[in-house]
């Protein structure tokens, strides 16, 4: 479903734009349209949630087990380091998330509620773990949710264009960050 009207307390929720997975050149245009909807909801004092992944939720996965077979990874020491052309301001909540999604865990749902949001904006990676599992959990929640298409990628395409194509219209609307930084004016 396209954006049909933005409510007049929407937040922003950036997920997993961190130094670990943003130096990938195709992560650029991804941090560019986040940046620019960060910039617009920090001008007219919308909520900036900046989210990123340090661990992993309890549990073992065969997807996750490192050589040694105790499920850990080495990652560089910046890897959950906000990738630092979001320009984080005071004002932003920040979350750092050791599940998929960002309201997990943690207390973003007190503060959205806290500051009276009822829409969600979602950018970020993966689109099919992080920004879906944040997504859906916001859509379960009661927000409405609107999927900036153009500001989020996956490392695997198919499912990138599944979530696009067949997930997120059943959850929420669909817009280009365009469309969005219109609809904000």
């Amino acid at each position: 479903m396209p954006l049909s009207t933005i409510d007049p307390t929407p937040a922003l929720i950036v997920v997993d734009l961190q130094k670990g997975v943003t130096a990938r050149p195709e992560m650029k245009p991804v941090l560019d349209n986040s940046v620019s909807l960060a910039s617009a909801f920090r001008e007219r004092g919308f909520p900036v949630v900046l989210v990123t992944v340090d661990g992993g939720a309890p549990g073992r996965t065969d997807a996750h087990q490192a050589a040694d077979g105790r499920g850990s990874r080495q990652r560089p020491a910046d890897y959950a380091e906000l990738a630092p052309e979001l320009g984080p301001q005071p004002g932003d909540l920040r979350i750092t998330k050791q599940r998929w999604g960002a309201f997990t865990g943690t207390d973003l749902d007190r503060y959205l509620r806290e500051h009276d949001v009822t829409q969600v904006v979602v950018t970020g990676v993966a689109t099919s773990i992080g920004v879906e599992s944040t997504a859906r959990s916001a859509h379960e929640l009661g927000y409405h949710v609107v999927l900036a298409t153009d500001a989020m990628t996956d490392a695997n395409p198919d499912a990138h264009a599944n979530s696009i194509s067949r997930i997120f219209p059943r959850m929420g609307e669909t817009a280009a960050t365009a469309e969005i930084l219109t609809a904000l004016h």
